[in-house]
């Protein structure tokens, strides 16, 4: 250990960048979760499934796909997907085309619970994250994240979907 230096740890500007960054990853899913789940009784994850589905062609996805845009385990994606189904906001089935694949299904109650939240969340995110900057910083943001994410992966991440919209 004695081989440390100072360049092993974060200092100055580092830390106070670092710091701040770190404090939003904590903050910010929190204040998102508590926003859905006072509306709508759903976790960021949760609506991230059921926006993903309403943006999807025929509000159809199969759940690998669905896993992929969510950047999460099979596992986790399913037993969200349980607690979505038992309030009939989604149903699963064997996709015809190759029933070793499931496909999640957007039901129209789920469309309906997306319509009523999406406001909502919007406004949230809107308070949060983007009115606090200007529109230069805001770019600025964008362009920094896309950096980061490049960094930590070679694949491109969520875009929202091409035309009007594009909300969540």
């Amino acid at each position: 250990m004695s081989d440390l230096t100072s360049s092993a740890r974060l200092e100055g500007d580092e830390l106070e960048t670092w710091s701040a960054v770190a404090t939003v990853l904590e903050w910010l899913p929190a204040a998102l979760d508590a926003q859905l789940q006072r509306d709508a009784g759903l976790t960021h994850f949760e609506y991230g499934v059921l926006y993903a589905l309403d943006a999807a062609e025929g509000r159809t996805l199969r759940m690998s796909v669905l896993a992929g845009f969510a950047n999460s385990s099979l596992s986790r994606l399913s037993r969200a997907a349980v607690r979505l189904e038992k309030r009939g906001l989604l149903r699963r089935r064997p996709d015809p085309a190759d029933g070793r694949y499931t496909l999640a299904i957007l039901t129209e109650l789920g469309v309906q619970l997306v319509e009523e939240v999406t406001p909502g969340h919007v406004a949230t995110v809107r308070r949060l994250v983007l009115d606090p900057l200007t529109q230069a910083q805001a770019r600025q943001l964008q362009a920094i994240s896309r950096r980061v994410m490049g960094a930590i992966r070679d694949e491109d991440g969520w875009r929202p979907p091409v035309g009007p919209g594009g909300s969540g």
